[in-house]
């Protein structure tokens, strides 16, 4: 049958050899099986159980649903029978058909389906009601372990199941992916894409069939081939057109599967066709070409067992391709690697990954519309150092992943719209800041900003040093996201943000007694005023100087210093160890403190006596921080408000207890190396004093 490309199976494509562990237990899917039948008991799953939760989180249940395992369904249940093949997907009451119609795809391809379907289970011996699938989620693949006790209604599935209702691995493997995704209700609506890449990790390609290159059929032809999976859809204008059904037989809004494409001989003339399925499992085109139409009389009976044309109303059905451009309004392709479909060699592909957030606050600048934030969003910079084969250019796709969103919609989160940017790296080796932005143009970015899980997008750029920039569209969107950077030759990528470098200053030397100035002569009386006999000034003195003090600076408008920074700045100065500041101490304190001021005055911008969280990234390099994103996120998470502006006062105690963290960590770097210790770097020293 050569519409059905099985032969060779996905092309390497990137995955471990093992999945990791989900279950809360911590043990695998044969340990929890094992422990079961040595029990004698079936396993009953505490992380997915058999009750409303794990079905709904925004409604109740119109029917009263019973929890049933396949034994108390039919008599002889079987995992899989006479193979797993896409006529076993029927779609029940769920809004899912988005995931049926690439599970449809996946029985296409035996490799990748026994990946996701672990063949080492069954009904038979050893069944203990424990079942596991394997699904790829950011770069890793994860074994999702459940127990077999499905949602019923009068003894039948309600949702995903087989044709023939004694086979459930169908059934269980919808399960397993609701499990993933928080819920059932999690599934409703989606994009096939997505599903495709959960069971491949492979990379998606989308296609508008009305500006589809002119070898589109051998476009798709070569996709089948090589085991790739294909679906396809209908767009609609507005939600009334959702699953309406058009005067030939296809619903608009709706994912298909493509499950194969052929020529075939008619009246002398070789036809292109190409093969549907509706995961309906019913209602069909009803065009030139399907099941009953008058064009299958002029071909031969042999000719149409080979194409296995039936005039059942399975869902699945051939279509002239011209038919399928005219009606279809898109095709998406997930490839199992990321070999371009419009060319004929296979090329061994070098894969990056980097994961990353964008935090309110920090590093969810927005794109390149709001140029305020958008140098704060994640930089990651890209070496391209071999040309192509024969070419002057390097070939490499970005796909950029966010993450967890479906997970996340019980909590009201959406798919936000992202995309990136690609800029030529000038030869400072340091995270981008707003002005070279405004006065550079992107080489390069994704076609489109666009609210779908993953935007990928493949470029040819001469060989060079360049910054991407993944973001959302709007900024002060929040999110995880996972980017893969494929290229034919290796490339080297590095996160700009993913590191501390600080170089902490050293402490100024107090001015000798008779080079004092005006203004340190008046601190010093008024310091003299308060410290009383024993010329030391606690927290809540310092507190009264401080504020006394900067009140009477002229065009710095702030809110009273706090305690717990005064507090915290006799923790950094105090060198005797007694909780207090001598005058000595108070004069180096104020040197700095000065700097500070004409700093904060600097980056408050409208004189509102606040910062915004987004320049506070340049005030601490400006005093010898430079921090990582995920020490960034951090700060702005303790001090910012909800309006992501920062007081003087917060800004004063994030400087004393970075500057306090450091001093520790150089002072406990420099011990005897024979000591024991708990051994950390700066970055997670400060991460946990921050913290404390």
């Amino acid at each position: 049958m050569p519409y059905l490309y099985r032969a060779p199976g996905p092309q390497k494509h990137p995955v471990p050899k093992d999945a990791r562990i989900t279950h809360s237990s911590g043990q695998s899917f044969e340990q929890l099986r094992q422990e079961c039948v040595q029990k004698g008991i079936l396993f009953e799953d505490p992380d997915f159980p058999a009750n409303s939760s794990s079905l709904f989180y925004s409604e109740r249940p119109q029917i009263p649903f019973v929890w049933k395992r396949p034994g108390e369904i039919v008599k002889n249940p079987e995992f899989i029978l006479g193979g797993a093949t896409r006529t076993d997907i029927c779609q029940g009451e769920l809004g899912d058909c988005w995931l049926l119609a690439a599970i449809a795809s996946l029985t296409l391809n035996e490799k990748a389906l026994a990946r996701v379907v672990p063949q080492d289970q069954s009904f038979g011996p050893g069944y203990a009601g424990i079942f596991h699938f394997q699904f790829w989620q950011h770069s890793e693949w994860l074994d999702v372990v459940i127990d077999d006790r499905l949602p019923t209604f009068r003894d039948r599935l309600i949702f995903l199941h087989s044709a023939d209702h004694s086979e459930f691995w169908s059934a269980l493997l919808e399960k397993a992916y609701a499990k993933l995704n928080g819920s059932y209700e999690a599934l409703k609506g989606g994009s096939t894409i997505e599903a495709m890449e959960d069971f491949t990790g492979g990379v998606a390609e989308t296609f508008a069939t009305k500006e589809a290159p002119e070898n589109f059929y051998e476009i798709l032809e070569k996709a089948l081939k090589r085991g790739s999976l294909v679906g396809c859809s209908i767009d609609t204008r507005n939600a009334a057109e959702s699953e309406a059904r058009t005067p030939f037989g296809l619903i608009k809004g709706h994912a298909y599967s493509v499950t194969g494409i052929d020529q075939v001989n008619f009246r002398g003339q070789k036809m292109e066709l190409i093969r549907v399925r509706n995961p309906w499992g019913q209602v069909e085109w009803n065009g030139s070409w399907s099941d009953s139409s008058s064009e299958w009389r002029s071909v031969g009976p042999a000719e149409q067992k080979r194409l296995c044309h039936t005039a059942l109303d399975d869902g699945e059905f051939w279509m002239a391709f011209r038919d399928f451009k005219a009606h279809f309004d898109k095709v998406e392709i997930c490839n199992l690697t990321p070999d371009a479909l419009e060319e004929d060699a296979l090329h061994k592909w070098e894969v990056t990954v980097h994961q990353g957030s964008w935090v309110r606050g920090s590093t969810a600048g927005g794109c390149r519309n709001f140029l305020d934030t958008f140098w704060t969003n994640p930089q990651i910079k890209l070496s391209l150092t071999e040309k192509d084969e024969g070419q002057e250019d390097c070939t490499f796709l970005v796909a950029l992943m966010q993450k967890d969103r479906r997970k996340l919609k019980r909590f009201g989160a959406d798919m936000l719209t992202i995309g990136y940017a690609i800029y030529q790296s000038p030869s400072k080796d340091e995270h981008l800041n707003k002005d070279f932005f405004r006065y550079h143009a992107s080489q390069a970015r994704s076609k489109t900003f666009i609210n779908l899980r993953e935007v990928s997008d493949r470029f040819k750029l001469p060989p060079g040093e360049y910054i991407l920039i993944p973001s959302t569209f709007e900024p002060h969107q929040e999110a995880d996201f996972c980017l893969r950077i494929f290229s034919e030759k290796k490339a080297i990528t590095r996160d700009m943000d993913g590191d501390v470098d600080i170089d902490l200053p050293e402490l100024p030397k107090p001015t000798p007694a008779g080079q004092e100035t005006e203004e340190e002569l008046q601190f010093r009386a008024l310091f003299d005023q308060i410290a009383g006999e024993d010329m030391e000034v606690t927290a809540e003195e310092l507190e009264y100087i401080l504020n006394a003090v900067l009140q009477k600076k002229k065009d710095f408008k702030f809110k009273k210093l706090s305690l717990i920074s005064c507090k915290n700045i006799i923790s950094l100065m105090d060198t005797s160890g007694n909780g207090k500041l001598e005058f000595k101490e108070f004069k180096v304190f104020w040197d700095k403190l000065k700097k500070w001021t004409n700093l904060f005055h600097q980056f408050d911008t409208d004189k509102s006596g606040t910062m915004s969280s987004y320049e506070l990234r340049t005030a601490l390099k400006a005093t010898g921080f430079q921090l990582g994103c995920h020490l960034l996120q951090l700060i702005v998470l303790r001090y910012a408000d909800e309006g992501l502006q920062l007081t003087f006062d917060d800004f004063l105690n994030c400087l004393v207890r970075l500057e306090n963290a450091s001093r520790v960590f150089q002072a406990l770097s420099t011990k005897d190396k024979d000591e024991e210790f708990i051994h950390l770097n700066i970055n997670e020293f400060i991460n946990l004093t921050m913290n404390i």
